[in-house]
């Protein structure tokens, strides 16, 4: 497949993981640009891969990555512009409160536990995938991924205890 192939049949898939890792649909634009500008000149060698498309996916990342190690301090700082892009917003139909939250807290997380969730819940990767396309151990993973989790526990609020189960009506 050439790359001008490959381009056209996944860039949409691709620019929708980069969305996932970033939580910035404009930046996920950017990250894939520049990993596509990289990949152009090696397609030879990385279309010739038995998964060229994880090679990108991990290129992703680690663009994502160095991107915001690199230019954080020439770029709005990702907390101020995503403030202003996740304000609440009257929602009609109230039926995605949750999901917003929920995107809104995982924003807040950083960089490496954020690609960590994305690669866990989003592409249903196991542990050890996410481990080689980060580039570490498979126990940086995990300890990402639990410090992840303990942060969006502590975040959410706690639901009402239900009441307790009894023999007799009210």
């Amino acid at each position: 497949m050439t790359f001008e192939e490959f381009v056209a049949v996944r860039l949409g898939a691709l620019v929708r993981y980069a969305t996932v890792v970033t939580w910035n649909a404009h930046l996920a634009e950017d990250v894939v640009q520049e990993v596509l500008i990289r990949a152009q000149p090696r397609w030879s060698r990385i279309g010739a891969l038995e998964a060229p498309e994880r090679y990108l996916q991990r290129m992703v990342v680690n663009e994502f990555l160095s991107w915001r190690r690199l230019r954080a301090s020439r770029v709005v700082h990702a907390g101020d512009a995503l403030e202003d892009l996740l304000t609440p917003q009257a929602d009609p139909t109230g039926r995605f409160d949750e999901r917003d939250a929920m995107l809104r807290l995982v924003a807040t997380l950083p960089a490496k536990q954020r690609a960590v969730i994305a690669l866990r819940f989003y592409e249903d990767m196991p542990v050890e995938e996410i481990a080689d396309i980060l580039g570490c151990r498979v126990t940086t993973v995990r300890t990402h991924l639990n410090r992840a989790m303990a942060a969006l526990r502590h975040a959410v609020p706690n639901p009402a205890p239900a009441a307790p189960v009894t023999g007799e009506r009210p």
